[in-house]
């Protein structure tokens, strides 16, 4: 499609509105055909369409932020939660595990891609030692 999509762009007016949405396609090409080259990734955006209707509704709760330093502190709680939940990570006990782990010092710096909820593992999950 690429390719033909190059062809394409010969024969039409270069300032028309499909020669701008054909330019527009082969930047980000890469981004485009992710998908073909990785199977996690899900051909369609419906998770993450479903997961961002969720932010209106939060919206009016969001307004004791105050600030931008507010706002930004509830953006960030937002994506962890989202990031946990799609991960099928129960949000309340990963984030006070990794929370405690890190105040602890039980996580070093290069460490912390253990703590992301992907990866992350609780203790009842692992082998009791014996």
């Amino acid at each position: 499609m690429h390719t033909w999509l190059d062809e394409q762009l010969l024969c039409i007016s270069k300032g028309s509105e499909l020669a701008k949405a054909m330019r527009y396609v082969m930047r980000h090409w890469e981004g485009l055909t992710r998908f073909l080259d990785d199977g996690r990734i899900e051909l369609d955006t419906n998770t993450v369409e479903r997961e961002i209707r969720r932010i209106p509704l939060g919206r009016k709760n969001a307004l004791f932020a105050g600030n931008d330093t507010g706002a930004e502190h509830w953006a960030l709680m937002a994506t962890l939660i989202g990031s946990a939940k799609l991960s099928g990570v129960e949000p309340l006990a990963w984030l006070t595990e990794i929370l405690e782990r890190i105040v602890a010092g039980h996580t070093k710096a290069n460490e912390i891609d253990t703590l992301l909820p992907w990866n992350w593992k609780t203790q009842a999950t692992l082998p009791a030692a014996a």
